[in-house]
């Protein structure tokens, strides 16, 4: 009787760990893929997309995760908050394990309240907005990149020390990106005595003509811009001032730090600043994602594709270190495991920030973004 027993005892220890809070491990591991695929910002999500397939058809090929393969959920949020909180919608309902994105920090914001009250973690490979980790609101929210304040100051230092500023016109598109990091921007300038913000100004984004923010500019006797925003706004405002012969330093950001910037302004690009993710084209692991998505599509990747590959390492390397897709488990392992990465050895601080990240200054040079040592 007493050996019956332990035979039952070992069955039912054995069946409690194979089941996950009373459901057993099994299918495929579902992970999303939410940003702008589509619309004027869809460089900024299309290479996460891709850097979603080939890292997927990897690890498939291998065997998957904890032995399951993985699927991919794809679903556009044009980059509007609108339309991010139907798309967060989507993605629960596919049962999906993490999210990597959105893209845009208004977009992710809209979304992010959605996966943390259905236990989804989402990592984005360029929502830079601090709140979102700084806030406490989302313990599900990680990023593989660095947040706007330390974009802004890293702007701000370079306007001062580098390029002897003294009279900034901030501007800013209005949205939760932008204008987050104009605002930081602005106090940086105004607790440093060696310069003056003559202009602080929100522009309309998808307008025709800036004009009317450009004759403040000149006006206000600006000797510098830091801008806020993304290309397509950035591009109209660069190219009206260069033809009306004002050429003063144009400093933006990473929403800005795009070759569909430089193929929108033409030749009203060259000069233009702007600060994105450090360079790490030395890393072996980065020479290899960039060759792989030379041979699957042909091309150089586009803008934070090395941010999202990180981000698809780290979340495999979680489930692996977990052994399985619990949402406690895994996001623990975020916090706790080092994993090398496109972005060199990372893991997430407590609150969601990638520890290890940081961001360079480039300026456009003969047709290209050119990292400034």
């Amino acid at each position: 009787m007493k050996r019956l027993f332990a035979v039952m005892l070992i069955i039912l220890l054995a069946g409690s760990m194979v089941f996950a809070g009373g459901k057993k491990e099994s299918g495929t591991i579902k992970i999303a893929v939410a940003g702008p695929h589509s619309g004027d910002l869809a460089s900024y999500g299309l290479p996460t997309v891709k850097a979603a397939e080939i890292m997927v058809e990897k690890i498939n090929a291998e065997g998957g995760l904890l032995g399951r393969q993985v699927e991919l959920v794809i679903e556009d949020d044009v980059c509007k908050p609108e339309v991010a909180t139907n798309t967060a919608a989507k993605i629960v309902g596919e049962g999906v394990v993490a999210v990597i994105g959105h893209i845009c920090s208004g977009a992710t914001k809209a979304a992010m309240g959605i996966y943390n009250d259905s236990k989804i973690l989402a990592i984005s490979p360029s929502a830079t907005n601090p709140a979102l980790t700084q806030s406490g609101d989302y313990p599900n929210f990680f990023r593989t990149i660095a947040s706007d304040d330390a974009q802004a100051r890293i702007e701000v230092d370079f306007a001062l020390d580098t390029l002897g500023l003294t009279k900034i016109a901030v501007l800013h598109d209005k949205g939760d990106y932008g204008k987050g990091l104009a605002e930081f921007a602005q106090k940086f300038l105004e607790a440093d005595s060696r310069a003056e913000v003559v202009l602080f100004e929100g522009v309309t984004p998808g307008a025709v003509d800036y004009t009317a923010v450009i004759n403040k500019i000149k006006n206000s006797g600006a000797d510098g811009i830091i801008f806020g925003g993304y290309h397509p706004e950035a591009s109209k405002i660069v190219s009206q001032m260069k033809k009306r012969a004002m050429d003063i330093p144009f400093i933006s950001d990473d929403g800005v730090k795009d070759n569909t910037f430089i193929k929108v302004a033409g030749d009203y690009a060259e000069g233009v600043y702007a600060s994105g993710p450090m360079d790490t084209t030395t890393n072996p692991l980065t020479i290899q994602a960039t060759k792989e998505h030379q041979e699957k599509y042909g091309e150089d990747p586009g803008a934070f594709y090395l941010n999202a590959y990180a981000a698809l390492q780290a979340v495999f390397n979680a489930i692996e270190v977990a052994g399985s897709t619990d949402y406690d488990a895994v996001t623990n392992a975020l916090r706790t495991s080092y994993v090398e990465t496109t972005l060199g050895k990372i893991k997430f601080d407590s609150k969601g920030d990638a520890e290890g990240v940081g961001f360079s200054m480039y300026q456009v040079q003969n047709g290209v973004y050119v990292e400034l040592k």
